[in-house]
């Protein structure tokens, strides 16, 4: 797909619309062409009012790929490109700010808050970690270039400029960027030696939420090391180095957290005796793959809505974080060889997750 000729506006990229036709291979090369720019408006977007698909030419500066304005009378290209700017309504803020970890003429390191999407996705337009940055920074060419789920903390490398971009996305695709993690969880059964490795083929069900590890060849590898355990006041540690839980958070149950039973039926919660902090290295990217295998193991990661029981939780509820931070990535710079590493400046907290991980806080005053 050829660059948008728009810039963005208020930080949010023109939308690009193929027409039908076209020697290309597409997805609507096949179907006829419209006579009109008006008519093949009118066939996209049919549940629109009049005046909406109208103003797509108007408020929404309609333009072809070479950036020139296009009417209402104006012939269809065959297979060619159209930006727009698409109305976007407004959004209400997630009262969590962006840290700056690094910033040079080409990328920008910032630390995400929980709750932040990093990309325009779904219900989340403006409220993201690009959107914002383009508008706060003044920085319009501003892209994310890996992902990170909007309800995990930590590092989120972005490309400040199209001409080096590229190079950068490679490293990703590539898997010659070292990604570590920091998750927080119940205490592991002695029977659950560490270091380990835990190897398994995910899919994803259209339409479903939660991923699932079924039977094939493996396609997500996740190396996965216990660091210490915390021993809640009233507990006895597992195994492991221990430290105290900090006292419960206004609102919260004396004694340690608890989560759901790992048979995703909806089981009642069972207490944790002990909490433990885990460095998580993901070999592959596939999503969702970090909280899948550790819900796999029996140690769903605390404060996570989506498993083992997808609780399909309100975003706007900020009461119990998921405890999960992309805490380093390292990398060799393509562009000079330098050897990169980036460290989090956030940390996980064991006293801000809920001890019933199921039940809805109206206090949005949480971090998460």
């Amino acid at each position: 797909m050829p660059r948008s000729p728009l810039p963005p506006r208020e930080g949010i990229s023109a939308t690009a619309l193929r027409a039908p036709g076209g020697k290309a291979t597409h997805a609507k090369n096949h179907l006829p062409v419209p006579d009109s720019i008006g008519q093949w408006l009118e066939s996209e977007f049919p549940e629109a009012a009049p005046d909406s698909r109208r103003a797509l030419l108007t408020d929404g500066d309609m333009c072809d790929e070479a950036g020139l304005p296009v009417t209402w009378d104006d012939p269809v290209i065959p297979g060619g490109f159209y930006f727009f700017h698409r109305p976007v309504p407004p959004e209400e803020r997630i009262p969590f700010e962006v840290g700056i970890v690094f910033e040079d003429d080409d990328l920008l390191v910032v630390d995400k808050p929980h709750f932040l999407a990093s990309t325009p996705n779904g219900r989340f337009v403006r409220e993201c970690v690009v959107t914002r940055l383009r508008v706060d920074l003044g920085q319009p060419d501003l892209v994310a270039i890996h992902r990170l789920d909007r309800i995990t903390a930590g590092l989120l490398v972005l490309s400040k400029r199209p001409e080096t971009r590229g190079r950068y996305q490679r490293l990703f695709q590539d898997r010659r960027v070292s990604k570590t993690y920091r998750a927080l969880a119940p205490a592991p059964p002695p029977e659950l030696g560490f270091p380990l490795v835990r190897e398994s083929r995910l899919v994803k069900p259209v339409g479903g939420r939660q991923v699932h590890e079924v039977a094939g060849e493996p396609n997500a590898v996740s190396r996965i090391r216990l660091l210490r355990t915390i021993t809640p006041p009233d507990g006895q540690p597992s195994r492991g180095d221990t430290d105290t839980l900090p006292p419960p958070r206004r609102g919260e149950a004396d004694g340690a957290p608890s989560e759901r039973a790992g048979d995703g039926n909806g089981a009642p919660p069972r207490r944790i005796d002990a909490i433990a902090e885990y460095e998580l290295s993901p070999v592959t990217g596939k999503t969702h793959q970090l909280r899948v295998h550790m819900n796999a193991l029996g140690l769903p990661i605390l404060g996570d809505p989506v498993y083992p029981v997808d609780l399909a939780p309100d975003p706007y509820d900020f009461s119990s974080p998921l405890q999960l931070l992309a805490a380093e990535i390292a990398f060799d710079d393509p562009l000079n060889g330098l050897s990169r590493r980036f460290e989090s400046g956030l940390e996980l907290e064991p006293a801000a997750v809920s001890s019933d991980p199921g039940a809805v806080s109206s206090d949005p005053g949480e971090t998460r």
